[in-house]
């Protein structure tokens, strides 16, 4: 499955994993002049420090303040991606609030926004399938357009089924150097993706800006009330039925670490459709189906590839949701 956040906005991490190796160190010397300087504070402790995609750095500064400074690769989306959280954040959604935009740091880059700790991974409601959905449909309502923003692509791995790329599967996000496309086997996951893409290429809508990620690990409730949504680097501009056919596949009514069934997408997707007021056509009933088949192909794929247990996505599932889709996948 996929990589969940753990609550600060960090970008793709197990809860069970601190800091990845891959992850730059961050020298503390150079931290402390950059939050002098864009954050008119140095720091006096450190809360946490973790990431996977990132270094992520919680931080309480000598004036009281608690924030969180991220460091990652310089990438021309991500000032898109802060551009749509600080709008977002103004518009009264529940994200942190964006310090700064986008510095350089050591060769690669810097933001830094507020620190929103606590919260639960599932909401108090008694359909958590209505609770995701209406919180992404107001997400989608209260977003930007996209010609609003600068450059949102390319769009995250697990959501980039029209990568120019060659080949059927995207370069992974997670581990750059794994080709997904050269190793062999598992062909019933080959086959659910070029399925699902299929399906993706042969329809459109007017594109959106929406979350790509939308795991429980992403959000935290006070309740019934939605506290926060983090990862903003998993903002992209894609169609509304393809955004939310990927959230519909990706939350979980039971815990971080599960992803929905067939029965709780299906849930979702009712509950998206009363929230913004009007159903899905056929066609885009069809490609919501056919996105959640994708992202959960694409982490099948990838776990596989690297010789974990395959936990996104099974060959029965791939078949159902593939079916749903208007595509029945071959015995």
């Amino acid at each position: 499955m996929k990589l969940v956040e753990l609550g600060v906005g960090m970008g793709r991490i197990r809860e069970d994993v601190v800091v990845s190796p891959r992850v730059r160190a961050v020298d503390p010397d150079r931290l402390t002049r950059w939050c002098t300087e864009h954050l008119g504070s140095p720091p006096a402790e450190e809360l946490f420090r973790s990431g996977h995609l990132s270094a992520v750095i919680g931080l309480r500064l000598v004036d009281g303040r608690e924030v969180v400074v991220k460091v990652r690769p310089d990438a021309p989306r991500i000032a898109g991606c802060v551009e749509v959280q600080r709008r977002l954040f103004e518009a009264g959604y529940p994200c942190p609030r964006p310090l700064t935009g986008v510095t350089s740091f050591d060769g690669g880059i810097a933001t830094a926004e507020t620190y929103v700790p606590g919260g639960d991974v599932l909401p108090g409601a008694e359909d958590a399938a209505v609770a995701f959905a209406e919180a992404f449909a107001r997400l989608v309502r209260l977003a930007p357009r996209p010609a609003e923003v600068s450059t949102l692509d390319p769009a995250p791995s697990w959501a980039a089924w029209n990568h120019a790329g060659q080949g059927l599967w995207p370069r992974s996000e997670e581990d750059p150097e794994v080709d997904l496309n050269a190793v062999a086997g598992a062909e019933w996951i080959d086959e659910a993706g070029r399925r699902a893409r299929d399906l993706l290429r042969a329809g459109g809508a007017d594109a959106v800006i929406g979350h790509c990620d939308w795991l429980a690990g992403n959000l935290r409730w006070s309740g019934e009330a939605l506290l926060v949504v983090h990862d903003w680097d998993s903002v992209i501009v894609e169609s509304e039925a393809v955004l939310v056919g990927f959230a519909a596949a990706l939350y979980s009514t039971v815990s971080a670490d599960e992803l929905a069934t067939v029965e709780e997408t299906e849930r979702f997707l009712d509950a998206y459709c009363r929230a913004r007021g009007q159903e899905f056509s056929a066609g885009e009933l069809r490609r919501t189906w056919a996105a959640g088949v994708w992202t959960r192909a694409y982490d099948a794929k990838y776990q596989h590839a690297v010789g974990q247990p395959v936990t996104s996505l099974s060959e029965d599932e791939a078949r159902e949701r593939l079916r749903r889709a208007g595509s029945p996948a071959r015995r």
